[in-house]
């Protein structure tokens, strides 16, 4: 790490900080759309009539459940820019406590949120399959998906997840060295790219269903990190306490 170029490893930084700010923001910059006359045509497509007042599209939850793995992409760039402020024995102790609570915290929240998505994907498939009245309930609560938007924010996100990891590289080219890093880049890559192909993947009034499928799958990819990390901050922490056992004392 001592040819670490710091300005790219603090643009690594700011790319990965907006990453997660879009996913975590999505459901309110998408949606909001005046689905009524999409349902009064589902309506007459299923031969009954409906009065349905003013109902707005609904956001998903795919694009802000990516934010469960890109918030350990966050924490561990925010641990390399740690380096560059504190001494290596001073970040070497908090490090492991640090990284231990973070991913308690991560793996009650994802745990939290996959029983979420759970149950409403569950309510979706219930409602969805229960003809004619369920599915016009379905569809007038998640069957009208904004598909354009949401591509919109993912090719967002994925642009800035391409350039968080070219600043990081540039930062310090071995961390493709760093195979737990390289895994994660990977993974974060990949599910963004999943997210897309599930949303065009099917027509439009089943979209939902498939976007919170990708939610359950990414909070259980989040539980996973989430082990890692605290399985991974044991040692760290059993180091710190034996490297401060053995300081003299006055």
């Amino acid at each position: 790490m001592g040819d670490l170029r710091k300005p790219f490893l603090l643009l690594a930084l700011v790319a990965v900080t907006l990453v997660v700010l879009v996913e975590v923001g999505s459901s309110l910059l998408t949606g909001g759309g005046d689905a009524t006359g999409a349902l009064r045509a589902g309506a007459v497509d299923l031969g009954v009539e409906v009065d349905a007042g003013a109902i707005s599209e609904p956001s998903g939850r795919g694009t802000s459940y990516l934010a469960l793995i890109d918030a350990v992409a966050l924490w561990t760039t925010g641990l390399f820019c740690l380096s560059l402020v504190l001494p290596e024995r001073t970040q070497g102790r908090i490090q492991g406590v640090a990284t231990l609570i973070f991913s308690i915290l991560l793996l009650l929240g994802s745990l939290v949120l996959l029983i979420i998505a759970f149950v409403e994907l569950t309510i979706m498939v219930s409602l969805f399959v229960a003809v004619p009245f369920g599915t016009l309930a379905y569809l007038a609560l998640w069957g009208f998906f904004p598909v354009g938007e949401a591509s919109l924010l993912l090719g967002l996100v994925l642009v800035l997840k391409l350039v968080w990891v070219a600043m990081l590289l540039l930062a310090q080219p071995r961390f493709l060295q760093n195979k737990g890093l390289v895994l994660l880049a990977l993974t974060t890559l990949l599910c963004t790219v999943v997210l897309e192909f599930l949303h065009r993947l099917v027509p439009v009034v089943v979209v939902s269903i498939l976007d919170d499928v990708g939610a359950l799958v990414f909070a259980i990819i989040a539980i996973v990190w989430g082990l890692v990390l605290l399985i991974g901050s044991i040692p760290a922490i059993v180091k710190s306490v034996r490297v401060t056992a053995a300081l003299p004392t006055r």
